[in-house]
């Protein structure tokens, strides 16, 4: 087995079998798992997991290159209350959530003209892309005003409280048709996996499919990055103001990289944060507790990486049947949140603390500014969607 560490205690123990077998394979080489851990499709959300020109598709995950992006605007925080009218009308109408939705008429982003045709995948569902840029999708993706308190004058910011928005969202209904393809394709060329690792299956870097994933996976970086850049730039237009800063970084994604002791290397994040020597990044709690603003310190026992957000700490299902809409909103009410609109499946009792989180990560990142949500939207609940009622 290859050598991986662990952050954090009373994980899922799914989680860390899943971890054992990731570092069992033959082209693993150092494995790492976050405290934000819990059970996922072959690795484990919150695994991190180097190999040698080799890439696994279910180690990059569903939602390639998933996003957090965060704006800093020149607005006054009281404007949560005074222009709440205002604020609430430009996230209804500046963002899209829910599977399979689109802005109609489409926005336009360079994206658009990159090659897409370096993937079969990408050059077929190219239009669905376009009808789905600049929409966030559904799941625990959002966009949230809030207050951001600056601790460190590091990020370019006098220290003091901010209003800002934030989002998570992803490469959309065409990410997910990148990962089911070459998912099924390295599955094909690795028959003798046992049952327990088939999800775990790769493709080799130096192959036509191993390239052609590769590329595929660089695309919908780019486009989900473009995603978020155009609903920033629509409500700061929406709003007539203008950003005091700009921060972002992707979870679930593969980087080449090099260790310290100069070995070229295949690192891939599945639900974690790249958190080298200096990198500025966010991570997320949930829609009513705080997201942090970090700077990595470069561990490299952790493959320079740390939790990319609060972690599940139940399933969709159990969530829903243990919780209640009424639970939800003598929740949101304590914490002063105002929800627009989500489904029960993402209520804050289903993640785990991200203060703890935060805490087992000590030597992993450093706060520099907290985040504090006020006005959240996320995808609504599914009977609602797609104009069903």
């Amino acid at each position: 087995m290859a050598p991986w560490r662990q952050w954090g205690t009373d994980l899922d123990p799914g989680a860390i079998e899943q971890m054992k077998n990731a570092c069992r394979l033959p082209v693993a080489i150092r494995g790492a798992l976050m405290p934000d851990a819990h059970t996922g499709y072959g690795m484990p959300i919150g695994g991190v997991l180097a190999t040698q020109e080799a890439i696994i598709p279910f180690a990059v995950g569903m939602d390639i290159a998933c996003r957090m992006k965060l704006t800093v605007f020149d607005m006054p925080i009281d404007a949560l209350t005074k222009e709440r009218d205002k604020l609430i009308d430009a996230l209804e109408k500046e963002t899209c959530f829910g599977i399979g939705n689109g802005f109609q008429p489409r926005k336009q982003h360079k994206v658009m003209d990159e090659d897409w045709s370096v993937s079969p995948v990408t050059s077929q569902f190219k239009d669905k892309a376009w009808h789905q840029l600049g929409s966030s999708g559904s799941g625990n993706h959002f966009c949230e005003f809030g207050i951001l308190t600056v601790r460190s004058r590091d990020l370019g910011l006098d220290t003091g409280l901010y209003m800002a928005l934030l989002t998570h969202g992803g490469s959309r209904g065409t990410g997910a048709e990148v990962a089911t393809y070459y998912s099924k394709l390295a599955k094909r060329k690795r028959p003798d996996l046992p049952h327990e690792m088939a999800d775990l299956a790769w493709l080799n870097l130096q192959s036509h499919e191993g390239q052609e994933y590769w590329a595929a996976m660089e695309l919908m970086g780019k486009y989900a990055a473009a995603n978020h850049e155009l609903i920033h730039e629509a409500i700061a237009r929406h709003l007539d103001v203008s950003a005091l800063l700009g921060i972002e970084n992707h979870h679930n994604f593969a980087w080449r990289e090099t260790l310290a002791d100069g070995q070229k290397i295949i690192v891939h994040r599945k639900g974690a944060t790249p958190a080298g020597k200096g990198a500025i990044g966010v991570i997320p709690g949930s829609m009513a507790t705080p997201a942090y603003v970090v700077r990595g310190k470069g561990n490299d026992e952790s493959l320079n990486s740390a939790a990319h957000g609060a972690g599940r700490k139940m399933s969709r299902a159990a969530a829903k049947r243990q919780f209640s809409r009424q639970d939800m909103n003598a929740y949101l009410e304590k914490q002063g949140v105002e929800l627009l609109s989500a489904d029960l499946d993402e209520i804050p009792m289903a993640y785990k603390n991200i203060d703890r989180v935060m805490a087992a990560q000590a030597d992993l990142v450093e706060i520099m500014a907290k985040f504090e949500p006020k006005l959240v939207k996320m995808a609504p609940p599914e009977r609602f969607r797609h104009g069903r009622r």
